[in-house]
């Protein structure tokens, strides 16, 4: 098992330190003062408050990579999302996002416009994502090379 571990110094055989009752030795009773302070540091290392925000990121991360983003954009919508100040925009943060997702067989084969400047095009250009985490669903706009 890869759990920490130590020997107790009173009877010597190893214990697991999720073992321990109240800071002591299972078998003999001996104290653990040392592991005590360790344990809280770990706990305050992982607070339930983090549980939601891991949650929230997941979801998200989940989200967007079913629809075709790439991994590393994700993570930088997600980067920036938590970095934003919460005191612009009477309080509220910018829930909004554009992503580059990859085109499927009939969106490479159908006409589109483009968003930008509003030509026709066939082949090529590229496909976003756009949206906002605080309304359901997405909206898809095509962009052409010269946009």
């Amino acid at each position: 098992m890869h759990a920490p571990h130590t020997t107790c110094p009173g009877c010597r055989e190893e214990v697991y330190l999720e073992e321990l009752v109240k800071g002591r030795c299972p078998l003999c009773g001996c104290e653990f003062e040392e592991f005590d302070t360790q344990e809280t540091e770990i706990e305050d290392f992982v607070e339930r408050s983090d549980l939601p925000w891991l949650v929230f990121n997941y979801f998200l991360f989940k989200r967007f990579l079913e629809i075709g983003a790439s991994p590393v954009q994700i993570m930088q919508f997600v980067a920036t999302f938590n970095d934003q100040d919460l005191s612009g925009n009477n309080g509220k943060p910018d829930t909004t996002f554009q992503l580059q997702v990859p085109m499927q067989v009939l969106d490479r084969i159908r006409p589109k416009r483009c968003a930008g400047c509003g030509r026709i095009f066939f082949a090529h250009g590229r496909k976003m994502a756009t949206g906002d985490l605080a309304a359901p669903g997405l909206t898809y706009r095509y962009y052409c090379d010269k946009c």
